[in-house]
């Protein structure tokens, strides 16, 4: 991300890289059910609304009412990064398309990958552990599962895995309660 090129959606600067996600939920006119679809691009389209192309791959399909639980938290996250570095910050579109960079996206995939297939009561889980992943460690665990398991229809191996590690594995609130208790002995 270069701080003189203009960005687009969350950080995509085409004039340093055209690899992106793009963020793509359904039309107006579509059924209500439509799913929101994330596509990761090899390309830039000169105009004001990317046009997807035959290079494009389909990640994923998520119902709306997942990606309304968790793109606020994928916002806020992506938007603090980018104001600490003086870049412009971006928003999700309810319709139409919103790019997201490539570091970023695969954080989004790790996320979105990790509750595709659970039930949409343990998304808070899955946010906070999440959350408590590094950055790197997010990027890690998306070239992990999307070089075995990454096609949209892949669901095995670590894209299970994903889910279990947040959805199932309430680890960041089992270390606040120690914490908690840590803090109540010392004002003791």
């Amino acid at each position: 991300m270069s701080r003189k090129g203009i960005t687009y959606g969350f950080g995509v600067d085409p004039t340093q890289s055209v690899n992106h996600f793009y963020v793509l939920p359904p039309d107006k006119g579509e059924a209500s059910g439509a799913p929101v679809q994330i596509y990761e691009r090899y390309g830039w389209t000169d105009a004001v609304e990317q046009v997807l192309e035959r290079s494009d791959v389909l990640r994923l399909e998520i119902s709306k009412h997942k990606w309304k639980l968790v793109n606020g938290d994928l916002a806020a996250e992506f938007n603090a990064r980018l104001k600490k570095d003086a870049h412009k910050i971006g928003k999700f579109a309810a319709y139409g398309g919103t790019p997201v960079e490539k570091l970023f996206g695969k954080e989004l995939m790790v996320l979105l990958w990790g509750i595709e297939d659970s039930d949409p009561s343990v998304i808070p889980t899955a946010i906070r552990n999440w959350k408590g992943l590094m950055p790197e460690e997010r990027w890690w665990l998306y070239t992990m599962t999307n070089a075995s398991t990454g096609h949209m229809k892949d669901k095995k191996g670590w894209r299970a895995a994903l889910r279990y590690a947040l959805c199932e594995n309430p680890v960041i609130e089992r270390q606040t309660m120690l914490f908690d208790v840590l803090d109540e002995e010392t004002k003791r």
